[in-house]
C-alpha cells in the first residue's frame, strides 16, 4: 500500500495504559513506513454504563471522566508525534465498548494496532479479550504491541500452505520492504499419525521424503514472491515441531511475527487459529494478525 491509494488511516487504540503507549510509539512508526496519517482512538466505555461523565458544577474544569479522556488522546497524540516527526496524526473519542470501536474503525483502516493489554477504558484487559476479539474480526491486518522487537532480526512469518498463509506471507513480505528486512518464512509440521477408534499410532514413513515433501510446500507457499520484492532476502525454514513451540522460539529473535488468522491442521475450525492465539500470547515480540476478506 501506499499513499496513492487513498488516504485510509493507520488506527492505534488507547487508554492510558504503559500497553498503549508502547501500540502508539509502534502504531507511529508503522504508520510513517505506510505513508499513512495515524488516527488515534479511544473507546469511551462510561456512557454505555450511564455513569455521569462531568464533573460536578463546583468541581475543577477539565476533571470529569471525559476531560480526562480528552487528555489522554491528547497526550497519545504528543507522544506519536514525537515518535514520527511529520506525521499526520488526529485524536478522538468514541463512545462504546473497546472492541466494538476497535471494529468499527477497522471497517476503513489500514492496519489497526493495540497493546496487548490495558486499564481504564480498556478495563482490565489481558490477551485473550479485546486483543484476540479485534484480531479475530476485524477487516484489516491487526499489529499486537507486545515483547521486544528485535531491529536487526527478521520478520518472521508462520506457513501452513493455506490460502490464508499465503495472504500472511505476502504481508510480511510487503512489511520486511518497508523496513529494509529479512522474511524468514516459517514451517511446522509433525510426524503423520494413523488414527482408530481409541487409537493414535505413528505411521512408517520416509523421514528424507517427509522432509523434502514439506519443503516443497513451503516453497510453494512464497513462490512468485521473491521476483515481486526482489529486494527483499526471504529465506525458508521447515522445523518439525508443534507450529507454536517453533515460532514462539522464532519470535526471540524477529522484529516482527506475522500469523494468519485461520488455516489449516492445527488451526482448522477455529475463528482465531490456536496457533495465532498461542502468539497472541507467547510471542517475545510483535505480533500481526492477517484475515481472510469478510
Amino acid at each position: 500500500m501506499n499513499s496513492a491509494d487513498g488516504a485510509t488511516a493507520v488506527v492505534v487504540g488507547v487508554d492510558g495504559s504503559d500497553s498503549a503507549r508502547a501500540a502508539v510509539r509502534l502504531a507511529a512508526t508503522e504508520a510513517a513506513r505506510w505513508h499513512r496519517p495515524l488516527r488515534v482512538v479511544h473507546a469511551f466505555v462510561w456512557p454505555t454504563l450511564h455513569s455521569p461523565v462531568t464533573p460536578a458544577t463546583d468541581g475543577p474544569p477539565g476533571r470529569g471522566l471525559r476531560g480526562q479522556a480528552e487528555q489522554l488522546v491528547t497526550a497519545a497524540v504528543d507522544e506519536a508525534t514525537a515518535a514520527a516527526p511529520g506525521l499526520r496524526v488526529t485524536g478522538e473519542i468514541v463512545d462504546g465498548q473497546p472492541a466494538a470501536v476497535l471494529l468499527d474503525a477497522a471497517h476503513t483502516a489500514a492496519l489497526v494496532v493495540l497493546g496487548d493489554r490495558g486499564l481504564g477504558g480498556f478495563a482490565a484487559l489481558v490477551v485473550g479479550s479485546v486483543a484476540v476479539t479485534v484480531a479475530a474480526h476485524a477487516d484489516c491486518p491487526v499489529l499486537v504491541a507486545r515483547g521486544t522487537a528485535q531491529p536487526d532480526g527478521p520478520v518472521v512469518v508462520g506457513v501452513d500452505g493455506s490460502e490464508l498463509s499465503r495472504r500472511a506471507v505476502e504481508f510480511a513480505v510487503r512489511t520486511a520492504a518497508r523496513r529494509g528486512a529479512t522474511v524468514l518464512a516459517a514451517h511446522a509440521y509433525r510426524h503423520p499419525v494413523s488414527t482408530g477408534p481409541g487409537d493414535i499410532q505413528p505411521l512408517v514413513y520416509d523421514e528424507a521424503q517427509l522432509s523434502a515433501d514439506e519443503e516443497r510446500a513451503l516453497a510453494e507457499s512464497v513462490a512468485g514472491l521473491a521476483e515481486r520484492y526482489p529486494e527483499v532476502p526471504i529465506i525458508q525454514e521447515s522445523v518439525r515441531g508443534r507450529a507454536p513451540k517453533v515460532l514462539a522460539e522464532f519470535s526471540r529473535r524477529a522484529q516482527l511475527l506475522v500469523v494468519g488468522g485461520q488455516g489449516r491442521g492445527e488451526l482448522t475450525g477455529l475463528l482465531l487459529g490456536s496457533v495465532s492465539r498461542s502468539m497472541l500470547h507467547h510471542s517475545s515480540c510483535p505480533v500481526a494478525v492477517v484475515r481472510a476478506p469478510g
